[in-house]
Formats: structure tokens, sequence, C-alpha cells
């Protein structure tokens, strides 16, 4: 007689226990990692950059748009995000002097990071790593380099690693001015209390169970929220979810909006929710089912929502919260379409580009 077979394990099992860690990666950030952030954030001041590249991939590339707005804003420094294939596929060797050339991945491991580091130093450069890998062989090849501290990530879709992200840059970025980061202290409590909120996101994921496609959109600091949480949705329910600026939708993919598209709004509460509103008026007009990731008013004038705990919160901290429940969502949307988030087909953990 055969053995009876073993129940296999909870799908999304990984996924849920490492979105679950968030709270305590970012208290781990805040209480051990701020010091170190802060010794290479005054480094680099002393070295006075005339402007800032950022290199990255995949959901460590929203994090480096995050970063963009950062820079730009906080410190009036421009900054471009960086085409590695110039440096790796066509041999590209610009001149970097003075340059601070931030590449952010999660292993530090894919060779197309390493080699554009490496280039980036040799042309004079100053080159930052931020990984989850001190060990790893673009922290090597960095000048300097900041460990996220998020633990080991096991689960394909990258949760933790993300919001360890945006934090760990966000005190990067205010050490580069001056400032102590302590706006960031209130992050862990109220990253844990939106967790908590599993079953609010549970039933906003039955509208897109059979969703055909989705649209997601956000302007300024919100707008690599909407970015990175449509990257979630295709890895791990398959869903074509297609993000953009408010900005951008209206120039043209508008059109595709009708009163059956499901579109989510990433609705910062500050300047860059104000940019979107005509944005939510005309979607609100097109009869579009409009779901707001935002404050209480926004989501009060839409089809559904998550209202997020803003108030006293910076703009510039909220989309570390913001992209919690669309994690959840996309975590919540994959189960009910009858698929494993630990899984998703044709991925690896780390992606050796080149």
């Amino acid at each position: 007689m055969e053995a009876p077979s073993m129940p296999s394990e909870r799908p999304g099992r990984i996924m849920s226990g490492e979105m679950a860690e968030q709270p305590a990666v970012l208290r781990r950030i805040l209480e051990e990692g701020a010091p170190r952030i802060r010794e290479v954030a005054s480094a680099i001041a002393a070295r006075s950059p005339r402007f800032v590249l950022l290199a990255a991939r995949g959901t460590s590339d929203n994090a480096a748009l995050y970063t963009k707005y950062l820079l730009e804003i906080r410190l009036g420094l421009p900054c471009g995000l960086t085409s590695m294939s110039t440096t790796t596929a066509y041999g590209a060797r610009p001149d970097l002097t003075d340059v601070l050339v931030i590449t952010v991945s999660q292993s530090g491991g894919s060779p197309d990071l390493v080699a554009s580091a490496k280039a980036a130093r040799e042309a004079g450069a100053i080159t930052l790593a931020v990984t989850n890998n001190p060990d790893s062989p673009l922290a090597a090849v960095s000048e300097f380099h900041i460990d996220i501290l998020a633990g080991q990530e096991k689960a394909l879709p990258a949760t933790k690693t993300y919001t360890a992200s945006l934090l760990s840059l966000y005190l990067l970025v205010e050490g580069l001015r001056g400032g102590d980061g302590t706006a960031a202290k209130v992050l862990p409590e109220l990253a844990a209390l939106v967790l908590s909120r599993q079953d609010e996101v549970r039933q906003l994921a039955s509208r897109y169970r059979f969703a055909e496609r989705m649209v997601i959109t956000s302007r300024g600091y919100g707008y690599p929220t909407a970015k990175e949480a449509a990257l979630k949705l295709m890895e791990t329910s398959y869903i074509p979810a297609l993000s953009y600026s408010g900005a951008d939708l209206l120039h043209g993919p508008l059109a595709m909006v009708d009163n059956i598209s499901p579109v989510i709004a990433v609705v910062t509460d500050g300047k860059g929710g104000e940019a979107l509103q005509p944005v939510l008026d005309r979607l609100r007009g097109r009869g579009a089912d409009l779901v707001v990731i935002g404050p209480q008013s926004q989501v009060d004038a839409a089809s559904a929502g998550f209202v997020l705990p803003t108030d006293g919160v910076p703009e510039e901290l909220q989309p570390i919260l913001e992209i919690l429940p669309l994690q959840l969502l996309a975590y919540e949307v994959t189960i009910a379409r009858g698929q494993d988030p630990d899984a998703p087909r044709a991925l690896a953990k780390v992606t050796e580009t080149r």
C-alpha cells in the first residue's frame, strides 16, 4: 500500500511571512542601520557631487525612482536613471568625475549592475551600492556600501527588501542634507497597523479575481509605488497591470479606460495627490471602477479604497506605507486565482542580466 501523500505547504506562506516582517525590518534600520547610513552620507556630502545617477533593475528600479524624487526635491540635485547597456553592451565611457552613482540591488549579484558600477568608479564616479548582501560583488566594486538589513528574503516577489530600500535611501538623502531622519520613527508602528488590516484588502481583492487588465496611477512620490504595485501584480497573479504617471495617463492611455476598467490610484497626501486630482476627476467622468489608496477624503470619493494613516506623516515617507496594502493585494488576488505567490512561473530570485 502506498504511503499517504503529505499535504503541500500553504501557498504564499513565505511571501506572507516576509510581508509581516516589515515593521521589524524598518525598526532595525532605524535603530541599527541609521548610524552607518549617516557616516556614508557625511563622507559623500564632503565630496560635493555635482549630480547623481541611479542604476537598478526590477523592484530596485522602483526604489531608485523614489530616490530620484527625494534627491531632486529635497536636495535640488539633478538625477538620472542610467541605461546600463550603454556601458555593458556599447562600451561607452562617459566622464563621471564628481558624479554620485548609486546602484540599488537586493542581491548585488547581477553582472550588468556590477560591471556598470565598476566602470563608473573607473570613470571617476563616487560609487555607492545599496544592497541586502554586504558580501556581494556589487558591494565589493563600489567605494561605499549600505546594508538595508532586511534579512534573507526567500519569496520570489520582493516585499521587505523594497520597503527596507526605501527607508535606507530616505535616511541617506536626509544625511546628505544634514537631517537626522527622525520623522521616520513613526513608520514601524504605522506599518504594523496597515498590515493588520489584511481582511480589508481581501475584500478589495475580490474585485480583481477575474480582471483581464489593471491600470495603476499616481503622481510625485506615489508614482514609484504605482510602478512597484503593477510589478507585484504581474509577477504573482499574471494580470497585465499598466502603471502610469497621472500626467502620462491623460496623454493617450486614458482612452482605454471605460466603466469596466479597474483603476487603482495611489493618492499621496500632499502635493503629489493635489496634482493627481484632475486625473481622478477624468477617471470618475469615464465611469472607471476607481479604487484609491490614500487619505480618508480621497477614498470617500472613489468606488472603494484603503485608507492610509497619513496624518503627520511627511509626503516623502508615505510611499513606505502606500506599498503595503498593494503588496497584500497582489498576494490576495493571486491566492483567489488559485496560484502560489511564492513561486511565480519563469522567475528566479537573482536575475543575471548583462
